[in-house]
Order: C-alpha cells, then sequence, then structure tokens
C-alpha cells in the first residue's frame, strides 16, 4: 500500500486531506486522517512552529541595527520658597528630542541581519525535523495497530480451537471416550490461549492511546482503521538512494545552515577590527518662568539644536578582536568537520536499511509460505486429531507452530512497513517535493 505522504507544503497537504475527510464516519480513521491530525496538533509541532513564528519575528532589520534610534524626553522641574516676608516660585520646563544613527560599523549590521534570516533558516529546518519525525512515529504507530490487532485476531481464533478442542474432549468424557486428563489438558489449554488474547486486548488499547497521543486525541478515543496491513513492494537503487538522502536529508540541510552561521560569525567577528561612523543629532527646548512677590514673572526659552558625526577606533583591546576571529574560523572549521561526519555516518545508516529492507522483504516471503504450510497442517491435523489418528499433545505442537507462523509473518509484515519509512525519512522523501518513494 501507498502510505508515504508526499509532503512538499505543509498547508496544502492538510486542504488535501480535508477534503477526503468526508468520505468517512466520525470513528473511521484512516492513514492520511492520521497524519492530518498529527500535522494539526501534536505537542511538538505546535511548540515548534512557535519557536520558528519567534525566529521570523526575530528576523529584520531592526533587530539587526541598520535604523537610527529615536528618542523624545518631556520634563518639569518645579519649586516654591518661603523666606521671610519673600515668595519665590519657579517653573522649568524641559523638552528634547534626538536620533543616534550607525553610518558604518565594519558591514555588521548586514552580517547580523544574514544571521538573523540564516536563524529563521535554521529553525524552520527543525521544525522540518519535527514534521518527519511526527510523520514517521504517526505512521508506525497507525499500522502497529494493525499488527496488534491482527495479532489479537490470530490468538482469538487458536483460542477459538483451544475451546473446540475442550469441548470435544469434554463431550468424549461425558460419553466415557476419554479420559479426565484429557478434559484437563484441553481445559488448561484452552484457559491459557484465552489469558494471552485478554492480554493481548490490552496491548491493542495500549497502542490506540500512544496513537491518540501523537494525534492530540482524548485518551479514551476508539477509531475503526480503514487502511489495510499490506507492506506493498517497491525496488530501490542504493545509489539513488545516497544522491536523495545527500540532497534532501532534512538534518543533514540544517547541518548546512550551522555551517552557514558559523561563516557569518566570521564575518561579525571580522567587522569587530573596522573603525566605526555614528550620527548624533537632536534639539533641545528649555522653558523656564520665576515668579517674585516683589516683581513680575520672568520668562525664558531656550532652543539648541546639535548635529554630530563621531569616528571612533579601538586601536587595541588586548587582542581580544583577534583572538575572537580565529575562534570563530575554527569553529567554521569543525561545523565542516561535521558535515563530513553526518554524511559518512548517514550513508552508514542508509546503507544498513537498505540491506535490512531487502532481507525483510526476502522474510516475509519465507514467513508466508511458512504460514501456508502451517495453516494446511493444522487444517490436516485437525481431522487427524477427531479420528483419533494423533493425540492431543501432537495437535498442540501444531497449533502452536501455526500460531507462531502466523505471528512472524505479521511481525515480517511490520518490519518491512518500518524498514520503508526509515528509508523515505532519510532520503527526504517526507518533505522534498518530488519523491516516487512510497
Amino acid at each position: 500500500m501507498n502510505y508515504k505522504i508526499k509532503y512538499a507544503l505543509v498547508s496544502s497537504l492538510l486542504v488535501l486531506l480535508c477534503l477526503g475527510n468526508n468520505l468517512f464516519s466520525q470513528d473511521s480513521l484512516s492513514l492520511s486522517m492520521a497524519l492530518q491530525k498529527a500535522l494539526n496538533n501534536n505537542y511538538g509541532l505546535v511548540i515548534s512552529r512557535a519557536e520558528t513564528d519567534i525566529a521570523r519575528v526575530n528576523n529584520n532589520w531592526g533587530n539587526a541595527g541598520r535604523y537610527p534610534n529615536i528618542g523624545f524626553n518631556l520634563g518639569s522641574y518645579n519649586s516654591y520658597d518661603i523666606n521671610n516676608s519673600v515668595n519665590f516660585s519657579s517653573n522649568r520646563l524641559n523638552t528634547g528630542l534626538s536620533a543616534n544613527w550607525t553610518l558604518f560599523d565594519g558591514f555588521h549590521v548586514v552580517a547580523t541581519k544574514d544571521r538573523l534570516s540564516q536563524l529563521e533558516l535554521l529553525a524552520e529546518g527543525r521544525t522540518a525535523v519535527v514534521i518527519e519525525s511526527t510523520i514517521e512515529d504517526v505512521i508506525l504507530a497507525y499500522y502497529y495497530v494493525l499488527l496488534v490487532s491482527e495479532e489479537l485476531a490470530v490468538l482469538e481464533n487458536v483460542m477459538k480451537l483451544s475451546k473446540d478442542r475442550f469441548d470435544y474432549e469434554q463431550i468424549r468424557y461425558d460419553l466415557g471416550g476419554t479420559a479426565s486428563y484429557n478434559v484437563l489438558q484441553a481445559k488448561n489449554t484452552y484457559l491459557n490461549d484465552k489469558a494471552l488474547f485478554m492480554n493481548q486486548e490490552v496491548v491493542v488499547r495500549n497502542a490506540v492511546r500512544n496513537l491518540n497521543f501523537l494525534m492530540r486525541e482524548e485518551a479514551s478515543k476508539t477509531w475503526t482503521f480503514t487502511d489495510a496491513f499490506d507492506p506493498g513492494t517497491q525496488t530501490y537503487i542504493l545509489g539513488d538512494l545516497i544522491d536523495k538522502m545527500l540532497a534532501n536529508n532534512q538534518t543533514l540541510r540544517n547541518q548546512y545552515t550551522n555551517l552557514m552561521l558559523s561563516k557569518t560569525n566570521i564575518r561579525l567577528e571580522r567587522s569587530n577590527l573596522y573603525p566605526s561612523l555614528d550620527l548624533s543629532a537632536g534639539a533641545n527646548n528649555n522653558w523656564s518662568m520665576i515668579n517674585r512677590a516683589t516683581s513680575d514673572p520672568t520668562y525664558n526659552n531656550n532652543l539648541n539644536t546639535f548635529g554630530n558625526i563621531i569616528f571612533s577606533y579601538n586601536i587595541y583591546t588586548g587582542g581580544t578582536r583577534k583572538r575572537a576571529l580565529e575562534v570563530a574560523q575554527i569553529n567554521a572549521e569543525i561545523s565542516q568537520v561535521e558535515i563530513d561526519q553526518m554524511q559518512h555516518s548517514l550513508t552508514n545508516q542508509l546503507m544498513n536499511i537498505y540491506d535490512y529492507y531487502n532481507v525483510r522483504q526476502a522474510l516475509l516471503e519465507v514467513a508466508e509460505e511458512s504460514l501456508d504450510a502451517a495453516e494446511l497442517n493444522m487444517e490436516i491435523a485437525g481431522d487427524k486429531f477427531r479420528t483419533g489418528a494423533i493425540n492431543s499433545f501432537n495437535y498442540r505442537d501444531i497449533q502452536l507452530i501455526y500460531l507462531n507462523a502466523a505471528i512472524r509473518r505479521l511481525e515480517a509484515i511490520y518490519n518491512l512497513i518500518d524498514s520503508r519509512t526509515s528509508l523515505t525519512r532519510i532520503t527526504g522523501g517526507f518533505i522534498s517535493e518530488e519523491s516516487d518513494m512510497p
């Protein structure tokens, strides 16, 4: 089954999924619907998107220091003195408007703006990683629910066979055709299978709750799962997978952004080696009134304007600027080595997943053949048991062979889905716009 979501723009995906939402009843849940709910509501995604919004708000020229700082001040100062028979009062009003603007600082403003843009890009990249992780978790959680549900059906089938065997032995005992030992043996087998079935019911409920958590749904919410438990078939070429990984892997792309940040930090530290040129301008107005009891009030009003250009340069700082530049250059070299290390590590990881995928395809074929043989063997054994050709112990052994074969087949399907999901994620298939991976 095609279970991979080609995820180019999250909003576009959600619109398409919303259109398909009306095709199902309220309690039905397909994989695409589960992905829609998780991409809308997942706790980690909500937090990550908020952090991206913060980086987007911070990314502007004002924070970088391009624009001037303009300030206004207003002050009123009053006094009233009584000295014998002379009354004296004064009032002074001061207003001022000033602007300070850095005209040149060694391109520090431009480098700072580039750094803010890269921080926003990195925040978006981290959100993309969370999106990939959420998609992968939902896919595996959805199919895990199908896995344990299928296992529950197998255990229920085995439990029914054990119940039929117990009822058969009970009838034979009532007719005097068998000993009580055989009845007790059949009863113990049935009760053991019933216990396994009941435990599996808990496993299914837990799996649904885990999926509900990823979708941010109520823990008690139940669903009718509409997708089939089918791994599909796909053939991959290792060289193509490696090329896609190097081009689209989101974690690797984030590391490229970190390298850009390291190089921008070099520019920021180098800007400290240049002089700075600042402009300062403004106006101050002082108005005052002095009132004496023996004379008329006197008024004074002064307006002062100013404009200054300030050239400054730190001649010597104890070598701190040079050392900071050297540290920034070393950090950039470290970032480049980390990219090489990540590429090597991801290539090894991809090759391991690719090998597992091929092996698990073969194991699934083996498991299906084994299950076919076990089903036929159990059908024949059931007839032989009723005719007395084999005893209850032999029949139980064949039941267990069938049970193990059925469980191995289901696990082989899930393991193959797991490998395909891992291949899709490591090659950036959940995010890339053009991907033929399911």
